[in-house]
């Protein structure tokens, strides 16, 4: 049976969390980037990457090794335009923050920067800091492994041995809104199979496998035991991307891979990041003329029946963000009830947070 599901006024659902984050003891500025966030992905439709997440990072932050508040990130190697970064375990909308900050100055000085970034809590949408290079004028490149619990199959293979492991790339236009494309490399991201639990609902087809390996579209094959897999997107071409992600992301800048079966709450990832500033390849104008020139030549596809048409990377999720700013912000009772009973483990009147989230 599919759960009720409640609006939140964007505004009204931020000051709620705000306190809910305050709980974790975090400084006003952690409070606020970690909130504007989680919000920002549920604004966009990515509601696996939102204020669901919290409370797994409440249990992060109680066990031996995990979440650490009020951590900032650190530059450990220095090469002028390659970093290698540490987050300490830090909130990774906090790391994930400021070591953007420091790639996009490195990228204006030098007109490239290689960034490796390691020990870093879950950086959550990937977009984000795509977003934040674009809104620079840089163009960026992110592959991520992910360190928890193994929920990923390999291409022909019947148990999960790799994390979500996304990819995204980060362009900007002059002219129009910056094409952000962000991706897990399964098929769904594994928030998904929670949101889908918790809203009662199927997965797709072809989605998921259960504990034997066969194909299931039960969501609770990824929420509680016995865990089955998602699958990759795109059979065998997934894996391979999964595959990269995971030397990139994990051996190369968190100096870690996963290869075990930890049970633990935590997400840690690692990242490589490639800033470059288009404006110093010397092609002056021409790469936005052409970059428009394409993008309208295929937006003039004729729609297939059903559709709203061809969207480039990026829109639905503007377009999603227009809708629940009128709308509302959906979450479900069973996530949102998951949020009140966090809040008082952190210490937080969950009454107060329900009646924050509730105001017009």
């Amino acid at each position: 049976m599919a759960a009720q599901t409640h609006f939140f006024n964007a505004q009204a659902l931020s000051t709620a969390i705000k306190q809910v984050v305050k709980g974790f003891g975090s400084e006003p500025l952690e409070v606020e980037l970690v909130t504007d966030n989680l919000i920002e992905a549920n604004l966009t439709g990515h509601d696996s990457h939102g204020i669901g997440m919290l409370p797994r990072y409440a249990l992060s932050l109680k066990e031996a090794g995990g979440l650490q508040a009020n951590a900032h990130v650190s530059i450990r190697v220095d090469h002028g335009t390659m970093l290698g970064l540490d987050g300490h375990a830090g909130f990774g909308q906090v790391i994930g923050h400021e070591a953007m900050l420091i790639g996009i100055e490195r990228t204006k000085q030098h007109g490239s920067c290689i960034m490796s970034l390691g020990n870093v809590h879950h950086l959550c949408r990937i977009g984000a800091w795509a977003e934040m290079a674009t809104a620079a004028g840089l163009i960026s490149i992110h592959f991520v492994n992910v360190m928890s619990k193994p929920v990923v199959a390999p291409w022909d293979g019947a148990d999960g041995r790799f994390g979500t492991n996304p990819f995204c790339v980060g362009i900007p236009i002059e002219g129009r809104s910056p094409v952000i494309l962000d991706f897990a490399t399964s098929v769904i991201a594994q928030g998904k199979t929670r949101v889908a639990y918790n809203k009662g609902i199927e997965l797709k087809p072809g989605q998921m496998i259960d504990h034997e390996g066969k194909p299931t579209t039960n969501p609770a094959y990824g929420v509680v035991p016995p865990f089955g897999a998602i699958k990759t997107f795109g059979e065998h071409k997934g894996f391979g991307l999964s595959l990269v992600c995971e030397l990139l992301g994990g051996a190369l800048s968190a100096g870690q891979t996963l290869h075990d079966r930890s049970t633990k709450s935590r997400i840690f990832n690692g990242m490589l990041t490639i800033l470059i500033d288009p404006n110093r390849l010397g092609k002056g104008n021409l790469f936005v003329e052409e970059s428009l020139a394409f993008l309208e030549w295929v937006k003039q596809s004729a729609p297939i029946e059903g559709t709203e048409g061809v969207k480039i990377a990026g829109e639905p999720e503007q377009m999603t963000k227009a809708e629940r700013l009128k709308t509302g912000i959906p979450v479900d009772e069973n996530t949102w009830r998951e949020i009140l009973q966090t809040s008082e483990i952190l210490g937080i009147d969950s009454q107060e947070i329900d009646t924050l989230a509730r105001a017009s």
